[in-house]
């Protein structure tokens, strides 16, 4: 499950380049390109790092007001200047956990190691704890179901199953007993919750870039996507990670727009399809948004959780305006609750 907020694989589908403005003379191309990198810092910094890092706080604050930084980071393509891979790909090629000036320092002397980095890197943010929002909808399709992600990372959101939950001290476990891997959430509202989660018959994945557990790269890549005070985020990676290694999912290499249809096929019969994709429509285009919502709820039912303003049509039909930070949880394109970036929280808004 990447802010984007932390977001889970962006990865999952094939977004196209943004065709330029040729409106626009160079120069107003860049002041443009500046201004939006810088907003898009502060926005993080006031929306997703508070109560989650201080550091990441620092360095976004830094970045947005410093135009020698900004202008290094509108050099990569447009999807990759976000702060969460920009600071990921500067903490794996060892950064120092330090305040701003530090970090800046560091960052001028190491930067084309950095963009190299970017280039060929994704916030795949394996989330599990936000199957704390997706677990009571599973629930209530059916006691068995079928699962796909898209944008799956190395899959750890594909085992609802496996994990122990918490909502202040409501819990719910597997059937054969406690999880060594203990979701939590903070309720409000009528969520409903089940006495055990729902079985997985069958779980698959999709990604352009799958990550794998038993690649220890690649474990270290989702290491680093944890934030850096996010010790007990850390644990829970960890942790995750061990149960999914006994039992590796299917995992696809593949594009949405073209492949997600072929791994349906491979569903069986009989047990209700769920298609999940939380916090990944974010990384495409509007069009791409809405041809992804017409066509997956032909697949079967789709639960998706996205931040403010990225399916307008769910926005649309939301009892009260969005908190800006919080996802909207919604099935089938009908929102029922709210969650945070992380599945820290879940307000539930419909009985």
């Amino acid at each position: 499950m990447s802010s984007a907020p932390a977001c889970c694989s962006p990865c999952s589908w094939s977004a196209s380049a943004p065709v330029p403005d040729l409106s626009r003379t160079p120069v107003e191309q860049r002041a443009l390109d500046l201004e939006k990198t810088a907003d898009w810092y502060r926005r993080f910094r006031l929306f997703e790092t508070p109560g989650q890092s201080g550091l990441y706080a620092d360095w976004a604050g830094g970045v947005e007001d410093d135009a020698e930084v900004l202008a290094l980071i509108i050099t990569l393509p447009r999807p990759k200047r976000q702060p969460n891979l920009v600071f990921a790909c500067a903490r794996l090629l060892g950064a120092p956990l330090a305040g701003y000036p530090v970090f800046r320092r560091w960052l001028l002397e190491h930067w084309p190691a950095v963009a190299a980095e970017a280039l060929v890197r994704a916030t795949q943010t394996n989330e599990p704890r936000r199957l704390t929002a997706v677990m009571p909808i599973l629930a209530s399709i059916g006691p068995r179901v079928a699962l796909i992600e898209v944008g799956a990372s190395a899959g750890l959101c594909l085992y609802p199953d496996r994990y122990s939950y918490d909502y202040s001290g409501r819990r719910v476990d597997p059937a054969d007993g406690p999880s060594p891997v203990l979701l939590s959430a903070e309720p409000t509202g009528p969520v409903p919750l089940p006495e055990h989660p729902p079985e997985v018959l069958w779980r698959a994945g999709l990604d352009l870039n799958p990550l794998h557990v038993h690649d220890p790269e690649d474990v270290r890549w989702l290491d680093t996507l944890v934030w850096p005070e996010q010790a007990a985020r850390r644990r829970r990676l960890d942790a995750a990670i061990s149960i999914v290694r006994r039992d590796p999912p299917l995992l696809v290499r593949g594009d949405a727009a073209h492949d997600l249809e072929a791994l349906v096929a491979r569903a069986p019969a009989g047990v209700p399809l769920v298609i999940v994709s939380p916090a990944v429509l974010v990384y495409l285009a509007p069009e791409q948004r809405a041809a992804f919502a017409d066509a997956v709820t032909g697949f079967g039912r789709w639960i998706s959780l996205d931040g403010v303003g990225v399916l307008p049509r769910v926005d649309a039909l939301l009892p009260e305006t969005p908190v800006p930070g919080d996802f909207t949880v919604s099935l089938d394109g009908r929102p029922l609750a709210r969650c945070g970036a992380h599945g820290q929280s879940l307000d539930w808004f419909v009985g």
